[in-house]
C-alpha cells in the first residue's frame, strides 16, 4: 500500500546530485582482497588466479600462477569493479532520454558510476542499514514494470541475455542494493547540514545580476477533503474477520503469510506475505511501530487501527534493533449511502463558500478530513521545497490538471478522488495565490533561494567527504580514462 509505506521510505534527502537513468545495470563483482588487484607495465587492470583453463586471455605464467587481463575493466573502487559495458549502457539510456551528448561522455558516465561505488563501499564500511524488504519490493516493481512494457518474461530474458527470470531479479536486486547503499551514504553525509540567513544572503549576492535564476509561473493551492464516514457495523465486521485470522494462526497452526497473501489489502506487502523489516527510526506510523516493538517473537497483536485501516501484526524475528514483522490490513466497507452523504456535504460546503457565507480557509479548518492540511486552512505544502509555492511546470500532473484554469480565489467543482487502495473522498480546490514568472528576488523568494544555498553547501560537503574517503579507499583507474578531468582530482587525492 502506497501510504503505509511512506513508512518504509529511506530518509528524504534534499540533495540528489546524481541522476540514475532508467534501469541501468551496474555489474557488481566482489574481489577476495585488494592485494589481488595489480597493474601491469601498460597500467591495465589484471588479477592472479592459482589455476585456470586454457583461454585466449592468458598472458603469462609466473610462480605457478596464470596472469589474466580482465578485458574491459575501466576502474576499481573498493571491492567494486566497473567495466566498459556499464558506461556504454549508461550512455545508451541517456541517449534514449535525449540528454545532451556533452553530458554523456565516457568520462562523465564513469565519474557517476565511481561516485556511486564510493558511496556504496563506505556505506558498508560504516554499517549503514538499508531495508532488504524495500530493495526486494523495488526489484519486484521493476520486474512488473518491465513485463508491462515488453509484454512477456521471455522478452525480458532475451533483453538481459538470461535463461531464468530469477537471474534477472538477482541482477536488479544487486543494482538496487548498491543504489540504496549509495543513497543512504549521501543522506548520512548531508544530514545536519544547514544554512543560516546570512549564508543564504551571501550565496544570493555572490550570483552575478545577469545570472540570477528565474522562477517559472507559480501557484499556491488549498483544498478541502471530505471522506465518507465508516459505520460502526462495518468496523466491527473488519475486527471480527481479523480476530478470526488471528485465531486460525494461533489455535489451528494456519500460516499467517498465506492469509496476508490472500486477504491483506496492503498491495505493497501482500505478495511477500505481509512482511516488513523496520527499526524504531523508520517512518512507519506510530501505531504500527508501537505494535511491532511491543510484542515478543511469535506473538500476534489484536486488531488495531491506523490512518490506513485495521491491522493485525505478527512479530516474526527480532534482530537487535531490527524487527521482522508480517501484517494483514483490511479496510472497513464504505456504503453507498455514506459516499452519497459525503458528496452532498462537499457540495453544500462549496455553495456556502461561493455565497460568501464562509471563507475557504475557515471551512477547511472546520470540515476537512485531511489532518495534514486542515489546521493551515487547507494550504498544500510543496514537499520538494517545503514552502507553499508550486511551479506549474514541475507540478504533479494530476494536481495541475485540476487547477491550471482556475483564477486566483476561484474554487473548483467537487472532485471525486480515489487512491490506489480504493479509498474514496471528495475534494474542493482553490488557487489562493498566483505568481508570474520572474527573476529571483531575495525577499519574495527567500525559501527558494535558501533551498539553492543549501544544495550548494551540501554539494561542497559531499565533495569534501569524497576527497577524504578516496584516500582511504582502494581506487584504480585504467590508463584509457586517466585524462578525464575528474580522474586527475581522484588521483591527486590518492597522492
Amino acid at each position: 500500500m502506497k501510504k503505509i509505506l511512506l513508512m518504509m521510505q529511506f530518509k528524504t534527502m534534499t540533495l540528489k546530485p546524481f541522476n540514475y537513468i532508467g534501469f541501468v545495470l551496474f555489474f557488481l563483482f566482489t574481489l577476495p582482497g585488494f592485494a589481488q588487484v595489480i597493474v601491469d607495465e601498460k597500467d591495465n587492470l589484471i588479477k592472479e588466479q592459482d589455476s585456470v583453463k586454457e583461454t585466449p586471455l592468458k598472458v603469462e605464467a609466473k610462480d605457478n600462477k596464470v596472469r589474466l587481463k580482465i578485458d574491459g575493466v575501466a576502474a576499481v573502487v573498493g571491492k567494486y569493479l566497473i567495466i566498459d559495458s556499464d558506461i556504454q549502457k549508461l550512455q545508451l539510456d541517456a541517449k534514449q532520454q535525449d540528454i545532451p551528448e556533452s553530458e554523456t561522455t565516457s568520462c562523465k558516465m564513469l565519474e557517476r558510476i565511481m561516485d556511486s561505488k564510493l558511496f556504496a563501499h563506505h556505506a558498508i564500511q560504516d554499517s549503514l542499514i538499508v531495508s532488504e524488504e524495500m530493495i526486494m519490493s523495488r526489484t519486484e516493481q521493476q520486474i512488473a514494470g518491465l513485463i508491462e512494457q515488453v509484454g512477456t518474461e521471455e522478452r525480458i530474458l532475451e533483453f538481459y541475455g538470461k535463461e531464468d527470470i530469477d537471474e534477472v531479479k538477482n541482477e536488479l536486486y544487486e543494482q538496487n542494493l548498491q543504489r540504496s547503499l549509495a543513497e543512504e551514504m549521501q543522506g548520512s553525509i548531508v544530514d545536519g547540514v544547514e544554512v543560516t540567513p546570512e549564508e543564504t544572503r551571501n550565496f544570493f549576492e555572490s550570483i552575478p545580476e545577469d545570472e540570477k535564476p528565474y522562477f517559472g509561473d507559480e501557484v499556491e493551492v488549498a483544498q478541502i477533503v471530505i471522506e465518507p464516514q465508516v459505520g460502526e457495523e462495518q468496523i466491527e465486521a473488519v475486527k471480527a474477520r481479523l480476530n478470526e485470522f488471528r485465531r486460525e494462526v494461533l489455535e489451528e497452526g494456519k500460516a499467517f503469510a498465506t492469509r496476508a497473501v490472500l486477504y491483506s489489502e496492503d498491495e505493497g506487502s501482500k505478495k511477500t506475505g505481509g512482511k516488513y523489516t523496520l527499526t524504531r527510526k523508520d517512518q512507519f506510523v506510530k501505531e504500527f511501530k508501537d505494535a511491532a516493538f511491543s510484542l515478543n517473537e511469535g506473538e500476534i497483536s489484536k486488531p488495531f487501527k491506523t490512518e490506513f485501516g485495521y491491522h493485525i501484526l505478527l512479530v516474526e524475528k527480532i534482530r537487535g534493533q531490527q524487527v521482522d514483522v508480517r501484517h494483514i490490513l483490511l479496510y472497513p466497507e464504505v456504503t453507498k449511502e455514506a459516499v452519497d452523504e459525503a458528496k452532498e456535504k462537499a457540495e453544500k460546503i462549496k455553495e456556502a463558500i461561493e455565497n460568501g457565507d464562509v471563507e475557504f480557509a475557515e471551512a477547511a479548518r472546520e470540515f476537512s478530513n485531511e489532518k495534514e492540511t486542515r489546521q493551515n486552512g487547507g494550504q498544500l505544502i510543496n514537499s520538494a521545497t517545503g514552502d507553499k509555492r508550486f511551479e506549474l511546470a514541475k507540478m504533479d500532473t494530476e494536481l495541475y490538471s485540476r487547477i491550471y484554469n482556475l483564477d486566483e480565489g476561484e474554487i473548483s467543482r467537487v472532485i471525486k478522488d480515489e487512491d490506489r487502495s480504493g479509498k474514496r473522498s471528495f475534494k474542493i480546490l482553490t488557487v489562493t495565490k498566483k505568481i508570474e514568472e520572474h527573476q529571483a528576488d531575495f525577499t519574495k523568494d527567500y525559501p527558494r533561494i535558501k533551498e539553492l544555498a543549501l544544495k550548494q553547501k551540501q554539494l561542497k560537503e559531499i565533495e569534501r567527504w569524497k576527497s577524504i574517503k578516496v584516500k582511504d579507499t582502494y581506487v584504480k583507474i585504467n590508463a584509457e580514462y586517466k585524462e578525464c578531468e575528474f580522474a586527475k582530482k581522484w588521483l591527486e587525492n590518492l597522492q
